[in-house]
């Protein structure tokens, strides 16, 4: 790859690794393959049924899991000129109706059936025997301001914010992974995250093309599955995510480092991992969790690096010309000092500008220039940013802020236990109460860990009950379902 390449739109990302290696293998899963060249004219053809529609710089939703189609679709209708929306597979179909309601998209593509008048049911045997196409990029040229994807925030109710990412912003947000995670030619990924959430787009869909790397994409995510894969299709990066994907994998019987010898990229996100899991992963497979922190209003935001330094149980530095501070949690003005607790507030070239058609989240999110994340955190005296918890997760016991975090982190000191997930219930004498749902790797009585919480923390953050579970539930994007749990409480 040329050094003084620079992509300004997701396009150039495709057809420069493309003219540079057509027959590399570009995406495979366990059925099927496709190189550069192939993938090119299997997006070109879709694009042709898209132009045939009369559709130009309309949004246009992939309804699809991760797969083949979902690269082909998404690239086939930048190529037709169209704004891609990535709707999450998963969502229950009332949900995902509000969603299609809300967008109004000119056309859905998806692998099923759909109720919609205009759509268009895709299937991987209509991509297969296809004649390879030119690679001409002027035919297809689109600018660095139109929109490369409309990706929706998280959140557990009501309808997601919608966010139109421009390609110059993916672009950024591109080179500020990379930055992170620097990788060399010749990759082979690993992405179990979905393409529909920010982290599995980048990791999945935009940075491996950077370098003309080969991407796997499981069609399940099953521990075993995946870790006979990192094996045999010699990955070399794995897009694990969440730390619930890594304790997953820990649960496997007998991995271990002899099972992964081309792994040596771990990048971590979508939640703060314990520092346990850092030690159960490195000390299991040799290779370091590289942890880094963002969201789908702008991503990355800070990241653990080889050459800027790593800090257990930290998110890193802040990437490349971005700013991050700690501001008060009452006004979210009174920017606190190193070492104090509060807001995290941010501001880079790859932020989204707004929520379209939601101009009082907008002004809500975005406020002096800095998007406000709605998580708590403090920065050290040498820059590394550390995440206490949501905001809203924050628990309200006798008046003091209880953070859940910093329980999970002291129960995961034992070695009976494999993961915790910590929420607040209502009590009518303290207001709130912590309660600890956890998984165990050996059984064990709950009044022991209750007496060892009893004897090392401050009696109000003690929790009032510890709950056992065979798994602790997972939202789409793999992180652990605080909302599901306390809904379990009530």
């Amino acid at each position: 790859m040329e050094m003084n390449f620079k992509a300004t739109t997701v396009l150039d990302l495709l057809f420069h690794a493309a003219n540079n290696n057509p027959f590399k293998t570009y995406c495979k899963t366990a059925c099927h393959q496709f190189t550069y060249q192939h993938f090119i004219a299997a997006c070109i053809k879709l694009s042709k049924e898209i132009a045939y529609k009369k559709i130009k710089n309309e949004p246009i939703g992939i309804l699809l899991p991760n797969s083949i189609l979902f690269l082909i679709s998404y690239f086939a209708i930048l190529i037709s000129g169209n704004r891609p929306a990535l709707f999450n597979y998963l969502l229950p179909d009332i949900a995902l109706g509000k969603l299609i309601d809300n967008l109004e998209p000119s056309l859905l593509i998806s692998d099923k059936a759909l109720p919609q008048e205009d759509s268009i049911t895709v299937k991987i045997e209509d991509y297969l025997n296809i004649e390879a196409s030119n690679i001409n990029e002027s035919d297809f040229r689109c600018e660095s301001a139109e929109v490369g994807a409309i990706l929706f925030s998280g959140g557990t109710t009501g309808i997601p914010k919608q966010i139109n990412h421009s390609h110059k912003c993916i672009t950024s947000m591109v080179d500020r992974m990379e930055w992170g995670w620097p990788t060399t030619p010749n990759e082979k990924w690993l992405v179990v995250a979905p393409f529909t959430h920010i982290y599995g787009f980048l990791t999945g869909v935009t940075n491996p093309l950077l370098k003309s790397g080969t991407v796997f994409i499981p069609e399940v995510f099953d521990p075993n599955l995946i870790v006979e894969k990192l094996s045999s299709e010699e990955i070399t990066v794995f897009g694990g995510g969440p730390p619930a994907i890594y304790q997953a994998l820990l649960s496997v019987e007998k991995f271990e480092k002899s099972q992964i010898p081309r792994l040596r990229v771990c990048p971590g996100g979508g939640a703060p991992f314990p520092i346990a899991v850092h030690k159960m992963w490195k000390e299991k497979t040799g290779i370091p969790i590289y942890e880094g922190y963002g969201m789908t209003e702008i991503a990355p935001i800070s990241v653990n690096t080889v050459e800027n330094g790593t800090k257990l149980g930290s998110a890193g530095k802040a990437v490349p010309d971005t700013l991050i501070e700690i501001v008060d949690i009452e006004t979210g003005r009174q920017v606190l000092k190193s070492g104090e607790v509060g807001e995290i507030r941010v501001k880079g070239p790859h932020m989204m500008l707004e929520y379209e058609g939601n101009s009082k989240e907008t002004k809500t999110t975005i406020r002096d220039g800095f998007i406000y994340t709605g998580d708590i955190g403090v920065i050290d005296s040498k820059g590394f940013l550390s995440i206490t918890d949501r905001k809203k997760d924050v628990i309200f016991v006798k008046g003091f802020n209880v953070f859940p975090r910093e329980i999970e982190e002291h129960l995961m000191s034992q070695s009976n236990i494999s993961s915790v997930c910590v929420v607040g219930k209502q009590d009518d004498r303290s207001g709130e109460t912590p309660v600890a749902f956890i998984t165990l790797k050996s059984h064990v009585d709950t009044f022991i860990i209750k007496k060892f919480c009893e004897d090392t923390m401050l009696p109000y953050k003690v929790p009032s009950q510890f709950i056992v579970l065979e798994d602790l539930p997972l939202t789409p994007a793999k992180k652990v379902d605080r909302v599901s749990l306390k809904d379990r409480l009530l």
